[in-house]
């Protein structure tokens, strides 16, 4: 009950504030009431349009925070084993980091076709995050375990297994669940500018050029939820991820 409780207290509250600010507006246009909203969005679940829509949008989002995973873990053990490694791809990573995604997005776009932009840009905004949090717990595994598996003679493979991915997977764990609310919105954000076929951020797009406001905001609210839907089964898959690393 006290979880239902936070849940829908929060929920009820803003939906209240969002039905004054429609009414105090007066103009759908603008801004249109929750139910027009709602009723909207009935419309477009009743739809398989909109389901096929959602699910392309989710596939290339999904494809591009797999890639950027395992991409940003591969070149933080890199970074972090092997010096020359480190000086030569680090900075990479780091302007990866620090170019806006706006950017990206255009010069993607001039180099892959438009499909597979969000696909692309979703990795690109993902493996910075992930080989810092990799790195760092890289860097934090304990001395003191190190020098134990040296002193029962582990061999690499072993002091891997027993000693890195113990440590590296609450760090691996958390810039996952970080990457997947960037990957979303980045991913979103590249449909509506190169507007691939099938895709929730085009629709998104079309409703604002037809003045469609409550598609609009329909369309945005299915964005949210799909994004609360994506990092329930995210966390969860890493919850037992990192239950089992404590097994290892």
């Amino acid at each position: 009950m006290k979880k239902a409780y936070r849940v829908l207290l929060p929920l009820l509250f803003w939906t209240g504030v969002w039905q004054l600010a429609a009414a105090a507006v007066g103009k759908e246009l603008l801004l249109p009431a929750p139910l027009a909203v709602g009723r909207r969005l009935l419309e477009l679940c009743g739809t398989g349009a909109f389901w096929l829509t959602a699910g392309a949008s989710l596939g290339r989002i999904l494809l591009g925070l797999l890639a950027g995973v395992v991409l940003g873990t591969l070149l933080a053990g890199l970074t972090s084993a092997l010096p020359w490694a480190d000086c030569l791809l680090s900075p990479a990573v780091k302007v990866i980091r620090a170019t806006p995604v706006a950017s990206f997005i255009i010069l993607v776009l001039l180099w892959v076709e438009t499909g597979r932009v969000p696909g692309v840009i979703s990795a690109l905004m993902v493996l910075p995050v992930v080989w810092g949090n990799v790195s760092r717990g890289w860097a934090e595994t304990d001395p003191q375990l190190l020098e134990l598996a040296r002193a029962y003679r582990f061999g690499r493979w072993r002091t891997l297994r027993r000693v890195y991915v113990p440590s590296v997977l609450p760090y691996f764990a958390s810039g996952c669940r970080t990457a997947l609310g960037l990957a979303w919105k980045a991913g979103v954000a590249a449909e509506v500018l190169c507007l691939p076929k099938n895709a929730i951020g085009a629709q998104v797009y079309y409703a604002k050029i037809y003045l469609e406001t409550p598609s609009l905001f329909a369309w945005t609210l299915a964005v949210i939820a799909l994004s609360f839907l994506l990092e329930w089964a995210v966390g969860l898959l890493l919850r037992r991820l990192e239950g089992g690393g404590m097994r290892l």
